[in-house]
């Protein structure tokens, strides 16, 4: 007998053509944003030296609670106003006595001229910085030269068959006339290719590491822009400002944080190393007790696997099982048996940049594991995506992001009241690998997975906001840092 109900398939297809008509909205999107800056000289580019930036206003003394404006002018080595924006900024007040920090918000009228925005969230000496950590057209040159290559990270795969080990090359494209091996996610046609070795069958890889290949996509030219003293460069030299309590009424008390409010820019200021939202209060929660009988599951990079030991060292009876991986990205779980905890960590699927060896025996994409998660209401998922992305074309980063979304969405179909949180990423070291990694390639991708995810009841930890407020310039953050991110996702779940 005929079910009344008609089939529903199990995965709601989003075809490819529409994933694709997506990727290409999205890019285009950015690419408005970032146009081309094509520049004949450095001495046009923008200058932080020569650029003013200008208090609106000024007073002697400011109150807690004000806004502060900053009219910044840009203009170039010579002197002269520049027309258009896209300048690549990032604005921080400060007090390092109090050990407190937030970042500015920064508006482009594309035309020259910026309005920087600060809320002056505590009382005391603050230090106001603006920073130009490229000029525009040293952000559309990144962009450019980003969006050309698969090649600047080569991976080695590491074949086994029996007592015979072979290495070949590995990427997310080949260019090769030799016989290839397709590593490929048939439902969401994303692939990472080997060349194939003689005699050996393409299931025999087993391992991968990878490193950075001499190929740059940038001109000799555009490289001058990038050199250590051009980068990240302060504007606002010795801008200090005394803020006092005034006779302002005492501020309202806040609601509890909860999952599913909707975040600010900026997103709150840290005081005394501790995140305060602007919307909500965190309050101290016993984590041990707020985790009993939940199931943690952490997918993504070595910013979410700092979590995970931060969850070990924080909860002394967390036991690790051993599952008997190998190599720095190794699969983690751990588990308090008597109340009920389990907790773990897996890496993301490729592109995967480690220069140590690691296991792909059980390498596989984020979306295939949540497709097989059940979800309910102790199930907690967080997802960081976004370091291993920087080096290569944003269709690679923005096709792995709708495809999470996808399983987020068929997550929650399913299973309504499983809590899903999108971990953004963290600003980084800002004088390593700039056209690999520069902190411009992960605020594009930051852009980007706020929009793509803006549609689903997720919550979002804006650790961007939060690393910039603490002025961080590592990609793995103090424990300070991590407490105070674990603690915004202990709100959300207790």
């Amino acid at each position: 007998m005929k079910s009344p109900c008609p089939e529903v398939p199990l995965h709601p297809v989003v075809s490819s053509a529409e994933t694709e008509l997506r990727i290409k909205r999205i890019t285009g999107k950015l690419d408005q944003l970032i146009p081309p800056r094509p520049f004949t000289h450095m001495n046009t580019t923008t200058s932080a030296a020569h650029s003013t930036a200008t208090i609106l206003h000024p007073r002697d003394a400011y109150c807690r609670g004000d806004r502060l404006d900053v009219v910044l002018e840009g203009r170039d080595h010579l002197g002269r106003r520049k027309e258009y924006g896209g300048d690549f900024l990032r604005a921080r007040m400060s007090s390092p006595a109090l050990k407190a920090g937030a970042s500015g918000n920064v508006t482009d009228y594309n035309n020259g001229t910026y309005l920087v925005s600060f809320t002056l969230f505590w009382e005391g000496w603050v230090s106001l910085s603006l920073l130009l950590i490229h000029p525009s057209e040293g952000a559309s040159a990144l962009w450019r030269a980003r969006n050309q290559g698969y090649d600047r990270v080569i991976f080695t795969g590491q074949f086994a068959s029996g007592t015979s080990h072979v290495d070949t090359d590995c990427a997310l494209v080949l260019n090769s006339s030799t016989e290839l091996c397709e590593y490929l996610d048939a439902q969401d046609q994303e692939a990472f290719y080997c060349v194939r070795p003689p005699h050996m069958p393409c299931a025999a890889l087993t391992h991968m590491h990878s490193k950075n290949k001499d190929v740059s996509y940038l001109s000799k030219q555009e490289w001058s822009l990038f050199e250590r003293s051009n980068v990240g460069v302060e504007i606002m030299e010795k801008n200090v400002i005394s803020v006092s309590k005034c006779n302002r009424k005492t501020v309202p008390v806040k609601k509890k944080c909860k999952f599913g409010m909707t975040s600010t820019i900026p997103g709150g200021h840290v005081w005394k190393e501790t995140w305060n939202p602007v919307s909500c209060s965190l309050a101290p929660i016993k984590m041990k007790e707020c985790l009993t009988g939940k199931f943690v599951y952490l997918m993504g990079d070595s910013t979410v696997r700092q979590w995970m030991e931060y969850f070990k060292n924080s909860i002394n009876t967390l036991k690790s099982v051993d599952l008997h991986e190998s190599g720095k990205f190794q699969h983690q779980l751990a588990v308090d048996l008597d109340k009920n905890i389990n907790i773990q960590w897996q890496k993301h699927g490729y592109p995967l940049i480690g220069s140590l060896t690691y296991s792909v025996k059980e390498i596989e994409y984020i979306a295939r594991v949540i497709d097989r998660t059940g979800g309910e209401k102790n199930t907690v998922i967080v997802i960081s995506l976004g370091q291993h992305f920087r080096p290569f074309p944003i269709d690679v980063f923005i096709r792995r992001a709708l495809n999470v979304h996808k399983a987020v969405q068929r997550l929650l179909l399913r299973s309504p009241d499983t809590m899903v949180i999108i971990k953004a990423e963290n600003i980084r070291e800002m004088h390593g690998d700039v056209e690999r990694f520069s902190d411009f390639h992960g605020y594009v991708q930051y852009l980007a997975l706020k929009e793509i995810f803006q549609d689903l009841n997720v919550g979002l930890i804006d650790a961007w906001d939060i690393t910039i407020a603490y002025g961080t310039k590592s990609v793995h953050p103090p424990q300070s840092v991590v407490r105070n991110e674990v603690n915004i996702l202990l709100n959300y779940i207790c």
